[in-house]
């Protein structure tokens, strides 16, 4: 009896152990559960600060750099109408330089045919019997023209242009020689009296002339022609005397021998 009372004891003791173990074991569980709980409450908390934080700089990084990519955006675009002006004004430049250049062209193409114009009635230097002069267009082209008739044997035209031509042109560098040949196609023409005029005239006017050697034989050849041999061999000899060694000294000469 003592021994069953003495199992029961230690059942009774047994089963009290057990069951503050199990409440022990209870109690620790849930202690965990909470520390669990609790921890898992932070890192919730510590997540959501972090999410709510990156958001927040998120935000504030949208924020700051949104004005940027806009201004950004503006100013890409600003640049590629500078690029569009550019090129706009690089156009308007290169059509500016084509419409100079064909301006050029055509100031100097229309410079060119005015000049070949007034090239015509400029004054012109030419030079006649070792005399350098400057004539007019005109007065070029009219002695020209006399001289081509004499040279035609058309004596009545070249005296009637010759005749003109120092009528109008009175001091032309020409004159010596336009006398000269006008005294010889009145001399073609037989007008002999008109001839020794001329000659006359040429030799006052001018002596030392290359051709008033050869005018004052003629002279003395129209003299001849008119049977004034008086005149004639007067004529000669002043020749002789003045221009000797000429061609026209030695003709003199031969002239003056036969006269005699």
């Amino acid at each position: 009896m003592k021994g069953i009372r003495s199992k029961l004891v230690w059942s009774l003791l047994a089963a009290g152990t057990l069951s503050l173990n199990a409440h022990a074991g209870l109690f620790e569980d849930e202690e965990a559960r909470k520390a669990i709980l609790d921890l898992r409450a932070k890192v919730q908390q510590l997540d959501d600060g972090q999410k709510a934080q990156s958001a927040q700089t998120q935000s504030l990084i949208t924020d700051q750099v949104e004005p940027l990519r806009r201004s950004l955006l503006d100013l890409n675009g600003q640049i590629e109408a500078l690029r569009g002006e550019i090129a706009r004004l690089r156009g308007q430049n290169e059509q500016l330089a084509r419409d100079l250049a064909d301006t050029q062209r055509k100031v100097s193409d229309e410079s060119a045919a005015v000049d070949q114009r007034l090239r015509p009635l400029e004054p012109q230097k030419v030079t006649l019997d070792g005399k350098e002069f400057t004539v007019d267009p005109d007065e070029r082209r009219l002695y020209e023209g006399a001289i081509a008739a004499v040279r035609k044997g058309d004596f009545a035209e070249a005296c009637n242009s010759l005749g003109s031509f120092l009528r109008r042109y009175p001091n032309s560098g020409y004159a010596d020689s336009a006398r000269f040949w006008l005294g010889n196609a009145q001399y073609g023409q037989r007008n002999y009296k008109d001839a020794i005029a001329t000659f006359k005239a040429l030799i006052v006017a001018n002596p030392e002339h290359p051709r008033a050697a050869e005018a004052l034989l003629s002279l003395a050849n129209c003299q001849i022609e008119l049977k004034d041999n008086k005149a004639a061999r007067r004529s000669l000899e002043d020749l002789i005397k003045a221009y000797p060694g000429t061609e026209a000294a030695k003709a003199g000469k031969e002239r003056l021998a036969a006269l005699k």
